[in-house]
């Protein structure tokens, strides 16, 4: 997997450096800032372009969404090249603006979550291979503030815990293990989750990702609203 790094911590950066080459992984490029990135996916040959890009949310030079900015940017300008996004704290606003503009693969992950190498690099490859991550805290911050979406509360207790980890990107397995429910009981509260969010099939085969989406997009609506902006 050929990996692109946007990391202005040159001990963390170094270190995904080593982690991914010992993975067996390709760093086609590490950067300190966003200021080269989108020159380097211009000129990057197919050899080289990245399969996934791993971006900090607070870059130089400001500090505050550099990072953010540079991966909604990546998102719009190659929908191929899904972004993976570290945050060393769980930053609502970042986290429902960068899934809620699109659908296609994304990561948002704290950056203690790399401390874990193996499931690390399993969130690397699975976010590559399309599909989308987003860490459970995040996750669980978002769904605390469901009454912010008239939809949310529509769901059960029970029904909010295998959104949790269905927007984890767990499978119907994991979650049935997780929840101790069968994987028929699954299938229904998630049929059901789909029913209660308005949720219909796009052609894509991704609403599991859009049941979390459409709840974070109304999040990150609500904040707008309260900020007059």
């Amino acid at each position: 997997m050929r990996v692109l790094i946007c990391e202005d911590s040159v001990l963390l950066r170094e270190g995904l450096v080593r982690l991914l080459d010992h993975s067996g992984h390709r760093v086609v490029a590490d950067l300190p800032d966003a200021t080269g990135l989108m020159d380097f996916l211009g000129s990057a040959t197919s050899e080289d372009f990245p399969q996934i890009a791993i971006l900090d949310v607070r870059l130089p030079p400001s500090y505050t969404d550099e990072g953010i900015r540079a991966a909604l940017q990546i998102r719009k300008a190659y929908p191929e090249l899904p972004p993976l996004v570290l945050s060393q704290y769980v930053e609502e606003r970042y986290a429902s603006e960068l899934i809620s503009t699109q659908p296609g693969a994304i990561g948002y992950l704290l950056k203690d979550r790399v401390a874990d190498v193996s499931e690390f690099i399993a969130s690397l490859e699975q976010i590559a291979d399309g599909g989308t991550i987003l860490d459970q805290e995040v996750v669980a911050r978002l769904l605390t503030r469901r009454n912010h979406d008239d939809r949310m509360r529509r769901l059960t207790d029970r029904e909010r815990s295998v959104l949790a980890a269905l927007a984890e990107g767990k499978s119907n397995q994991a979650i049935a293990a997780l929840l101790f429910l069968s994987e028929a009981s699954v299938e229904k509260y998630i049929t059901s989750i789909f029913q209660k969010l308005g949720l219909e099939a796009d052609g894509t085969g991704n609403r599991r990702v859009l049941a979390a989406l459409a709840h974070m997009h109304n999040l990150g609506t609500s904040h707008t609203d309260r900020n007059g902006s």
